[in-house]
């Protein structure tokens, strides 16, 4: 019996389909999304008598802020969120990033907690190339959970 043929493949999907939730609402028009993780820092503990190893335990978990960048819209939805900000009125969201299958159906979700922008970045311009002008927004938020 060949071998090869008796294995399960394990199932991937692409990481292009998704979509942004915030608020319980699409907001569509996303290309990328970057941030989704978490680190926990290791503290390091020596033992007096022993030298085979120091004993590492786990201390902090850090998050990273989430980036989302999308092309430039009509829309001033995400500015409008930053400037709160600025202006000392922190409004936090709650929301998800959806991946799909290519059925177009929910493959994974990540729920993300209390977030706000701490950061918004606008296009960057040249007139001798021809990308879509792309603004992206950080988010810094109070943890995710995989589903």
């Amino acid at each position: 019996m060949n071998q090869r043929t008796d294995q399960v493949r394990p199932y991937v999907v692409g990481a292009y389909r998704f979509m942004v939730e915030l608020d319980g609402m699409l907001v569509a028009g996303f290309s990328e999304v970057s941030g989704l993780s978490v680190e926990t820092e290791v503290e390091e503990v020596a033992e007096g008598g022993l030298n085979q190893y120091v004993h590492r335990l786990p201390s902090r978990t850090k998050l990273l802020p989430l980036t989302l960048k999308r092309g430039m819209t009509l829309s001033n939805e995400l500015w409008n969120w930053y400037f709160d900000v600025i202006e000392g009125k922190i409004v936090r969201k709650s929301g998800s990033i959806i991946l799909y299958n290519e059925r177009d159906q929910e493959f994974r979700r990540w729920n993300f907690y209390d977030a706000y922008p701490t950061k918004w970045t606008g296009p960057e311009m040249n007139a001798t190339a021809s990308e879509v002008a792309v603004e992206q927004i950080e988010l810094t938020h109070n943890g995710f959970k995989m589903l």
